[in-house]
């Protein structure tokens, strides 16, 4: 349960930059502003224009900013590690390249996004080298956040790449008791635009980055909390789930095949989270026994449908089963998170099964299988941004093994998370060692 976590005060992954008072006060103006305007009364806003040559839709920047705003070695600097490094971490669901490609040359027209742009990358390369309490991501940070205001009052096509951008800074050095508040925001945001999981073009992209988000802050809460984001506004209304599959399915895109594991990962927490609130707090949700059993059957056999159905590019390339974990490689990065979260979906299934439910014997039938599926995927595949969206599923497959020699390997991998993409992960350790009985910290 939440009330598990260790303070991150007592970490040393967390830096100063999530403690730096001027950091927390411009946290609280972005919140405060992104509530404020998603609950404002201002026009629906227009479809995102064609990006090739655009200005922004409102001719609020008229002209290229870029060069006036990469005015030093550093900044080029940034935005090219944001390119290079950040960028496919937020794009690893998305062969159109939404944040590497176009958001890019939207940000041409629009300093808000360009400034988020930066300070994301300026941040991450903080992570790595650790230079102490001097932040150059926070004054960009900042300036991005004071930009914001005419984009959001205008609806410009650009203000939610970059807030859900900002957002992302915000994640990376968080504590598990933070995420939820860092992501409330971006969810209002959402919700006030319209946009949902098959809205198209760039509003689809950014919502499945922001999504992936909001499923790992529900994993975080152990079964205590859906997503923020209502699961019913991650597709267009009045959808029924038994033509779901058929939507997702109807692009022929294996991006949407993944996108698809998210949303029944995120329904299972719905799930277990409206069954939490119906069995311990008495919250008259309709999720009584009968009901639960049926939404259980539907997730499950909608999840064994999906690995059935799964493009030849989401399968394994290499599959070999080895000690500590399977060696399991992937060719397409949608596939190694996509993979990990069916797992993941898998075994909160199956730690609530209702008991009239029989599923046989076999694999698919054990948490300690798909325990040890998650755990070899991150190891076989180091696609920095897969390991990002690992640190849950991790998390919930670690408290499944028992031999010491998977625990060593898994904190190992998380040593190597944390080192190799500067998103904070160690905090994890010390919560895998209770579970465990025993204590691993000096393992390396």
């Amino acid at each position: 349960m939440a009330e598990s976590f260790h303070s991150p005060f007592t970490i040393a992954t967390f830096d100063e930059f999530a403690f730096d008072p001027s950091f927390l006060a411009s946290q609280q103006e972005l919140r405060s502003l992104l509530f404020y305007h998603a609950q404002s009364n201002a026009p629906t806003r227009a479809a995102s224009p064609v990006l090739e040559g655009t200005k922004s839709e409102v001719g609020l920047f008229s002209h290229n900013i870029m060069q006036d705003v990469i005015s030093t070695p550093k900044r080029i600097e940034y935005l090219r590690k944001y390119i290079g490094i950040v960028a496919p971490w937020l794009d690893m669901f998305d062969a159109e390249r939404t944040f590497g490609i176009q958001l890019p040359t939207l940000a041409r027209h629009s300093p808000a996004l360009l400034y988020a742009i930066l300070a994301i990358s300026a941040r991450q390369m903080e992570r790595i080298s650790r230079p102490g309490s001097s932040f150059d991501s926070l004054e960009l940070y900042q300036e991005a956040i004071r930009r914001l205001p005419p984009l959001l009052q205008a609806r410009d096509p650009s203000v939610v790449p970059a807030c859900v951008i900002l957002c992302c800074l915000e994640m990376m050095s968080a504590s598990a008791q933070d995420w939820r508040r860092h992501l409330e925001g971006c969810a209002a945001l959402f919700e006030a635009f319209d946009i949902n999981g098959l809205s198209g073009g760039i509003d689809q992209a950014v919502f499945w980055c922001y999504a992936r988000m909001d499923l790992c802050g529900a994993l975080i809460s152990d079964g205590t909390e859906s997503t923020l984001l209502r699961i019913e506004n991650w597709v267009p209304p009045g959808m029924r789930d038994d033509d779901l599959r058929h939507h997702f399915h109807a692009s022929g895109s294996s991006d949407m095949h993944a996108n698809y594991a998210v949303y029944l990962c995120s329904r299972v927490c719905h799930l277990l989270a409206r069954r939490t609130k119906y069995v311990e707090l008495g919250e008259e949700n309709g999720c009584d026994a009968h009901d639960f059993a049926s939404t259980w059957l539907w997730l499950w056999n909608e999840l064994q449908a999906w690995t059935a159905d799964r493009p030849a590019d989401m399968v394994p390339i290499h599959n070999v089963d080895s000690k500590p974990f399977p060696q399991i490689l992937f060719g397409h990065w949608a596939a190694i998170s996509s993979n990990q979260l069916y797992h993941t979906a898998c075994i909160l299934l199956l730690s609530t099964a209702p008991k009239a439910v029989e599923l046989g014997k076999g694999n698919v039938s054990s948490e300690l299988w798909h325990a040890r599926r998650i755990c070899g995927i991150s190891w076989t595949n180091q696609h920095h941004g897969c390991l990002n969206n690992a640190i849950q599923p991790l998390w919930i497959a670690g408290q499944r093994l028992s031999h010491k020699a998977e625990h060593a390997q898994l904190v190992k991998l998380f040593r190597s998370i944390e080192a190799a993409t500067g998103w904070g992960v160690c905090w994890r350790i010390p919560d895998l060692e209770d579970a465990w009985g025993y204590n691993l910290s000096g393992a390396t």
